[in-house]
């Protein structure tokens, strides 16, 4: 019979792995992390228990992703974002978390269909705007604040930018670091992060930095248009995932 340490090291490990490899450079497999650490842990617990790894592998992936990064992006996207994280913090005990789950999922799988349909055909670049980039900013921030899947609302805006694989690795790691930062005052205003979290933390920070170099590995080495079409995939999965969900959520409340 499985121990309830090690029932527990076997879901967190790989969501762990999972947290490090989205700071290397693929970001859509970390929004796994919390429904795999949930099977073990009450899902509010789960996301409080992997901020802090969200955190420290931030700092690695920026300092592996700090130099083509889309300025431009994140002078739009991060105020908008800050927005958004205030918005979640206000109505933390308001706006049920599965009513978000669903809509996140709903937006990103609409998005991620339209975008596997016509793989193949050209589309226009869509640049950089700013009232796209506050409203997709802001609800990327909120997102992630309640359950850490802003990667949907964030990749609907940039994908259609046609960035290159480098910038948006870049852009996408410094986003999220920045937007995970904010998100710790909040987090521990909530009494979401504990002194016991923290030691649960410090056994899984290896994990998740060798996790981390692994992803900008892969990143390097996956050819441009692959690795943007597993993006979109991945983005489909997670998003169906999230859409059920969140539907099952509602469903039994």
């Amino acid at each position: 019979m499985i121990t309830q340490d090690a029932a527990f090291l076997l879901a967190a490990v790989p969501a762990a792995m999972l947290v490090g490899l989205s700071k290397g450079g693929l970001p859509m497999v970390g929004m796994l992390a919390v429904p795999i650490l949930a099977l073990v842990v009450p899902p509010v617990q789960a996301a409080g228990l992997l901020l802090p790894i969200f955190v420290v592998s931030d700092m690695f992936g920026l300092w592996a992703w700090r130099r083509e990064v889309s300025r431009r992006n994140l002078e739009i996207l991060i105020p908008g974002a800050v927005a958004g994280v205030a918005l979640g913090w206000w109505t933390a005990t308001i706006v049920p978390e599965d009513a978000v789950t669903l809509v996140v999922g709903l937006i990103g799988l609409a998005f991620s269909l339209d975008r596997l349909l016509t793989m193949g055909r050209e589309r226009p670049t869509r640049p950089a705007d700013v009232p796209r980039g506050l409203f997709w900013g802001a609800v990327t921030g909120f997102t992630s604040f309640v359950s850490h899947s802003g990667a949907p609302p964030y990749q609907v805006y940039v994908l259609p930018q046609h960035l290159s694989k480098v910038a948006f690795a870049s852009t996408t790691t410094v986003f999220f670091a920045v937007v995970n930062a904010v998100k710790l005052i909040p987090y521990w205003a909530l009494g979401q992060l504990s002194l016991d979290n923290l030691k649960s933390v410090l056994v899984l920070i290896p994990f998740a930095v060798a996790a981390t170099f692994a992803g900008v590995r892969l990143t390097k080495i996956v050819p441009d248009k692959l690795f943007f079409r597993l993006i979109v995939i991945a983005l489909a999965v997670v998003s169906l995932k999230l859409a059920v969900d969140g539907a099952r959520g509602l469903m039994h409340v």
